[in-house]
């Protein structure tokens, strides 16, 4: 991604860099807290209900990260993904499946041409601890395999050390290897793992390192640590996007990642993307949520609707 013009002098150097990020506003994190809370209590009618949960059905990224992953696991996974309710086949398909590098190959070909992304966590996910080129060399495993998204990890320790302008360098080389040999690329999610930041300060600087940088998402979380995604981090996230659309005109996506397992919590979060960046964030090309458990939730209560009977999760298909 060229130098954003508007932001040309932000990268020079990490002086500039630190300038930058340190001169913007404060979050008042008492009133983030409350706003995020706030939007939590919207009612949402039943007609309303039907639309969210379908929405929300796709823009899960169906994810298995786990050391146990098996090509069978990774198989079954495509196979909800394209079908999530065998019952009932208008439910929507998900937005993508979420692998480890290795696993790629056998997302995609288990995908079997369906119109649902594969996106891989590279850069020695999920504690980014690798010299540069293996990060690189990751990645590009990854592309090559297939992936259509890369979901990268920072490197926590050196923005909490105060090296800003290294976590841009590294965001920039991620991108950079995302680009296949003709020329076409796949999307970049940058992970934050906001539950390390610390602060809402250090969300809102990482937020725009990751911007400036080329991201095509900013994402909360690995879903590996205590603290993921939050309504108030993600409302947070939500704000930075929006502000930077507004300066920029480039449109830069928000995927919350780890905790969100109900519908409940599903809606939530989608009335914050409504309220807080806009109607123009409502579709999965903008909006994703890192999630596995959260589908079930979502057909069963799909179901309920549906037939007026709760079917309980012996119905659905265990991830």
């Amino acid at each position: 991604m060229p130098t954003i013009p508007a932001f040309a002098d932000v990268t020079t150097s990490d002086s500039a860099l630190r300038r930058f990020l340190h001169g913007l506003p404060g979050v008042d994190a008492v009133g983030l807290e409350a706003r995020a809370a706030a939007l939590g209590t919207r009612s949402v009618k039943t007609s309303a209900k039907a639309y969210a949960i379908d929405l929300a059905i796709s823009m899960i990224d169906l994810t298995t990260l786990e050391g146990a992953d098996t090509p069978g696991k990774v198989r079954s996974l495509a196979a909800k993904a394209v079908n999530p309710d065998p019952t009932d086949r208008t439910t929507p398909m998900t937005a993508a499946v979420c692998v480890y590098p290795d696993m790629v190959a056998t997302a995609k070909a288990g995908l079997n041409g369906a119109d649902v992304k594969v996106a891989s966590v590279a850069t020695a996910f999920p504690a980014g601890r690798a010299a540069l080129p293996v990060k690189l060399a990751d990645t590009r495993d990854a592309v090559a395999a297939g992936a259509d998204e890369i979901d990268m990890v920072i490197d926590r320790g050196a923005f909490l050390a105060g090296r800003y302008l290294e976590t841009y360098e590294l965001i920039k080389a991620v991108k950079e290897a995302c680009v296949r040999p003709d020329g076409t690329a796949a999307r970049l999610k940058v992970i934050f793992e906001t539950g390390e930041l610390s602060t809402y300060d250090n969300i809102r600087r990482a937020s725009w390192i990751g911007m400036l940088a080329g991201a095509d998402f900013i994402k909360t979380s690995t879903g590996k640590v205590g603290v993921n995604a939050t309504p108030a981090n993600t409302l947070l996230m939500l704000e930075a996007v929006r502000d930077f659309k507004a300066q920029t005109g480039i449109q830069i996506g928000v995927k919350p990642a780890g905790g969100i397992r109900t519908t409940k919590d599903a809606i939530k979060f989608l009335v914050l993307v409504n309220e807080t960046a806009g109607e123009a964030w409502l579709t999965n090309e903008w909006f994703r949520f890192g999630a596995s458990s959260l589908l079930n939730d979502l057909l069963m209560q799909r179901q309920k609707l549906n037939t007026g009977r709760y079917s309980g999760p012996d119905y659905v298909t265990v991830d």
